[in-house]
């Protein structure tokens, strides 16, 4: 009946009046401040810096990080919030947003205390932005495969490698990037990563073109070039030929937010595509009386509360300390992100014609929800690391055969 869970109370979700409160003052800001900008924000591809610099001004980019490092605090629930609510309204900001994460979560997770109050504060007060230098052109999910280098000569180390589609690299003060550093040993080609923070100045960084895309447009996917790029042993993350678990720890907590941010597009598509139904006729009647908008609009609905439901579970879950949430987290990222598509889609439908005009605001989040199905974790990738963590999870507790689960992970 729980399985793969211990108990019913492992399914139970439970809110905190702050956690409202957080929301309404969230999409209240963003209704008034943000969404009167977005067909704008997709049709010049920028977001404008003074926009950011309000949303700052608000705290909302210090949700989740300590507030001895500057932030607001929170717990993962509270970021959730944050991300499915701009996902609803701006989900290009919400990729600004998830990518400062992706800077600063290893630095909390791995960095020194020194690192922690160098480099967070100003992600948390929106003076700087982090970005996070993993896919290079021969691999995407294949982490274990990147080619950058970084050879030691005394305490520093000299960087050098190509890096693409790296999101907020045009607007980052701070990059934590992936090289190798050693050769890995046979059946361990995980081992011998190391992870860095580079800085904007620094000599033989450069950040080259800029890749066209037509979805979550004002965040841009950036080619990144290290050419002999010199930084101190202190500016390394976590420790020497592990980076490939500083990496794999920073994606279990950011991908549920990808699923938060899919989840509130999926949002918005529904809400208009109700609000429509309602507000539209057809052969003397508000389409609302059919029974095929009905059934859409109810499948619609279901889909969503379900994924809802998926993502912020394993938010809470996380908040639990409890190590399901790995697993977790990856269901709901490919889950919510397929159920939004399909959300959209049907939105899409409802509208008939005017759903693909631009000016209506709903195929921009078609185009929008695509990526998330490929980045942070291809959603077949998911899948396996889906499986692979409940493996391990269980054989933990001794509820599967140990060599069996060793041997598929």
């Amino acid at each position: 009946m729980v399985f793969p869970l211990d108990s019913l109370q492992d399914y139970q979700l439970i809110f905190k009046s702050e956690h409202e409160m957080l929301r309404r003052v969230i999409r209240e800001f963003l209704e008034r401040e943000v969404a009167p900008h977005v067909l704008e924000i997709d049709d010049k591809d920028e977001v404008p810096m003074d926009l950011l610099r309000r949303i700052g001004e608000q705290g909302l980019w210090g949700i989740g990080i300590p507030e001895a490092y500057g932030g607001q605090g929170g717990d993962v629930v509270s970021t959730v919030i944050l991300m499915e609510e701009l996902g609803r309204v701006a989900p290009s900001i919400a990729v600004i947003r998830t990518t400062n994460d992706a800077f600063s979560i290893p630095v909390m997770l791995f960095g020194t205390d020194e690192q922690r109050r160098r480099y967070l504060p100003p992600i948390a007060k929106g003076e700087a932005f982090g970005a996070h230098a993993m896919t290079e052109p021969c691999c995407g999910s294949d982490v274990a495969g990147i080619q950058t280098r970084a050879v030691k000569r005394g305490d520093r180390w000299i960087i050098s490698g190509r890096k693409i589609l790296i999101s907020n690299a045009d607007i980052a003060k701070y990059m934590i990037v992936f090289a190798r550093t050693a050769e890995p040993p046979t059946g361990r080609r995980w081992y011998g990563l190391t992870a860095f923070i580079v800085e904007r100045d620094t000599p033989g960084l450069r950040i080259g073109a800029r890749f066209e895309k037509r979805g979550l447009r004002g965040s841009h996917a950036m080619e990144v070039i290290l050419d002999n790029v010199e930084v101190p042993d202190e500016n390394r993350v976590g420790e020497l030929n592990m980076g490939f678990v500083v990496a794999m720890e920073t994606y279990d907590r950011t991908r549920v937010g990808i699923a938060a941010q899919a989840l509130g597009m999926a949002q918005a598509a529904f809400e208009r595509a109700f609000q429509y139904s309602l507000q539209r006729t057809a052969f003397g009647q508000y389409i609302a009386n059919f029974e095929a908008i009905q059934f859409t609009l109810v499948e619609m609905m279901a889909d969503l509360i379900t994924a809802r439901y998926l993502t912020y579970l394993a938010a809470y879950l996380a908040d639990q300390g409890r190590e399901e949430f790995k697993y977790v987290a990856s269901l709901a990222k490919f889950y919510s992100t397929e159920v939004a598509e399909r959300v959209v889609s049907k939105a899409i439908d409802v509208h008939g014609g005017i759903g693909v005009i631009h000016e209506t605001g709903i195929e921009r989040f078609l185009r929008d929800v695509k990526i998330t199905e490929i980045y942070e974790g291809a959603n077949n990738i998911q899948r396996l690391t889906a499986f692979r963590q409940l493996l391990r999870v269980l054989s933990k507790k001794g509820l599967v055969n140990p060599e069996a689960a060793k041997a598929i992970t």
